[in-house]
């Protein structure tokens, strides 16, 4: 495969590839040749969360209802400002093949990952939910949202799962909550089966139910989280496939010819517009395009480049208002949803997230 898709840690993933073009993966390797025998897989040791109690959290939030979607049309009432969209480069020659260096490769699937990504462009539109689903939810807000996100991307990482697991959960949480009434002392509950489904469907190895009770701190048991699943399931009519902004982001990056410093940044901003309730209007591939951009520009490189032209099928003006937007979101989330943050401020995570995001491209953003 292409080297310039490198990986987010310092190894390679240990199991198979879970998509074409390369994994911008979490997992660990073991290094062995062609051939080698599989590995047993080792028992986890699970350490309890120090808020594995999100149930009592979540209840202890106190928003006033009229206030639930206060970010939202706060966003709204204000327009915003006209985005300089003077641009330092020139296109220059033809876009670049980024598939035909990895031609013999059978993983990267060269003849039809294009009609791939044509597909996904279309699924897209179908699997997205659109930042109105919680007027219909008198009993949770979008900052309870949040706070089951930010708990849920620690338990990811404890469980060392890869991206697309992280992504697909949310996914399917969002969904559900579009099509159904929740409790707040069942949010959690949501929250934790929806984990499950999503790592039944991308892990080699899924969590057991007895480690996810433990996480909760044994707010629900093993029965509720199973009659739980089959809930989710039949609402959302057993459609558990959706093409993620991480997998969008795998292609751009490739696109993007990006050092690892660049794939780390991408993947800290992308992780962080999964708490934002009101990033939910734009569509996967978009997100995933101004992660591209923020952190090439941050990176010191041109932004766009006609071969990202070509593979994202936006232009760099169209994505600048979206780069705004999770920019501003990242700046007025809340202190205390720190899981993104933590990670990303690893050494093996390059430490991203200490460094200052700059705004020089965006001299029009207000906050």
């Amino acid at each position: 495969m292409s080297t310039h898709n490198e990986n987010v840690d310092d190894e390679q993933p240990a199991r198979r590839e879970r998509r074409a073009l390369k994994d911008v993966s979490n997992r660990t390797v073991i290094n062995g040749s062609k051939g080698a025998k599989a590995v047993k897989a080792q028992k986890r040791t699970i350490k309890p969360i120090a808020n594995s109690n999100l149930r009592r959290e979540v209840a202890n939030v106190k928003v006033a209802k009229s206030t639930k979607t206060s970010t939202a049309d706060e966003s709204k009432s204000k327009p915003d400002p006209p985005v300089d969209t003077t641009v330092a480069y020139q296109y220059r020659g033809p876009p670049h093949d980024i598939d035909d260096a990895d031609a013999d490769d059978p993983l990267c699937v060269t003849s039809y990952v294009q009609d791939m990504y044509k597909h996904y462009r279309v699924k897209e539109h179908e699997t997205s939910v659109l930042t109105d689903y919680m007027e219909n939810q008198p009993n949770i807000t979008s900052v309870h949202r949040s706070v089951l996100v930010d708990w849920l991307v620690e338990v990811h990482l404890q469980f060392k799962m890869v991206p697309e697991t992280l992504y697909l959960t949310v996914n399917l949480i969002d969904r559900y909550l579009a099509k159904t009434e929740v409790q707040k002392p069942k949010l959690q509950l949501v929250g934790i089966t929806s984990l499950l489904i999503a790592s039944k469907y991308e892990e080699y190895q899924p969590p057991e139910l007895r480690d996810l009770v433990h996480l909760c701190d044994k707010a629900y048991t093993k029965s509720e989280i199973l009659d739980m699943e089959e809930v989710i399931l039949k609402k959302l009519d057993y459609r558990i496939t959706i093409p993620s902004a991480h997998a969008f982001l795998v292609r751009f990056l490739k696109a993007s010819h990006a050092d690892k410093k660049i794939v780390q940044l991408s993947c800290y901003i992308l992780d962080g517009t999964l708490q934002s309730y009101n990033l939910l209007d734009y569509l996967p591939s978009q997100i995933a395009a101004a992660a591209v951009l923020i952190a090439r520009k941050n990176a010191g490189r041109n932004a766009w480049s006609p071969t990202l032209l070509k593979y994202t099928e936006y232009r760099e003006e169209d994505i600048l208002p979206i780069a705004r937007k999770v920019l501003r979101a990242k700046a007025t989330a809340s202190t205390t949803l720190r899981a993104v943050n933590d990670k990303y401020s690893k050494s093996k995570y390059g430490r991203v997230a200490t460094i200052k995001l700059s705004l020089d491209f965006l001299s029009c953003l207000e906050f």
